[in-house]
């Protein structure tokens, strides 16, 4: 049996942290054999640098999964070509720099990982997901033999979501859905073997909203004008899922969501 530990989008320095806190104790736990973690808001809650992606790294993270945040931190657009498993999402244009899937091997087998993002309510330009994954998927399995696959679909509405999971329900191990922050009580396997969770959740702040220090986004809200919005502080929250995988179909046993609250 393979199992991944997937963690949802980790907002700021205090999601940071907390990720490196929890990595150790939630490994051993669970016995994990993979790390896939979303780094869309590490870098002050927009985007990734390469600094943070290394020290995602060296505290436990196998894969970094991005979204429609990827390339707000300049720095990373020059750099993305030398981290292999740093992934922007696999349907931005062709010429885009960097990949959007890739293949890790574990002490259960080879992982795929599998980038995507939406495009409902989401910033335009990007290629069709659905027809995206299913080449990819193939090519993850055939050219790559990847003996499992997880698909991070990072994307604005439930619908998009699911219906996602219905169109890979069998040809990939799980579809956990990033970008809304906040964890949806839908985890399930799906008749075909995918594990499935409309969104993941964060790891961030709790006292926020969705990461966000509260008054200043309650102000714009209220008041229609443009405001800053500072990532908020501790305590956090953790939030993501443990997928079970039998290695030799590459089907979902179990999946299991994570909630864990951490004091400063």
């Amino acid at each position: 049996m393979m199992k991944v530990l997937f963690v949802g989008d980790v907002v700021g320095e205090p999601g940071r942290l907390t990720l490196y806190r929890a990595l150790p104790e939630l490994k051993s736990e669970y016995s994990i054999d993979a790390v896939v973690v979303n780094g869309e808001n590490a870098a002050g809650g927009r985007g990734i640098t390469p600094a943070i992606a290394h020290d995602f790294f060296i505290n436990g993270v196998d894969v970094i999964t991005l979204g429609d945040h990827v390339w707000d931190q300049a720095e990373l657009a020059a750099r993305i070509d030398e981290l292999p498993t740093v992934l922007r999402p696999y349907n931005h244009q062709s010429n885009t720099p960097g990949c959007g899937s890739c293949v890790i091997a574990t002490p259960a087998g080879s992982l795929g990982v599998l980038c995507l993002q939406g495009r409902t309510f989401m910033k335009t330009g990007v290629e069709n997901p659905f027809s995206c994954a299913e080449s990819a998927v193939e090519s993850l399995r055939l050219t790559s033999g990847a003996q499992a696959i997880v698909v991070d679909f990072h994307a604005e509405t439930t619908s998009e979501k699911i219906a996602m999971g219905r169109f890979l329900d069998g040809k990939v191990s799980a579809v956990l859905g990033t970008h809304t922050h906040v964890q949806t009580n839908d985890a399930c396997l799906l008749p075909g073997g995918t594990a499935y969770l409309t969104d993941a959740g964060m790891c961030g702040p709790l006292d926020s909203v969705i990461g966000r220090s509260v008054e200043p986004v309650v102000n714009s809200f209220v008041t229609c004008m443009p405001r800053k919005f500072p990532v908020a502080s501790w305590p956090t929250r953790l939030s993501g899922a443990v997928i079970s995988i039998d290695e030799t179909t590459g089907k979902a046993l179990e999946i299991t969501p994570l909630n864990r609250i951490y004091e400063k």
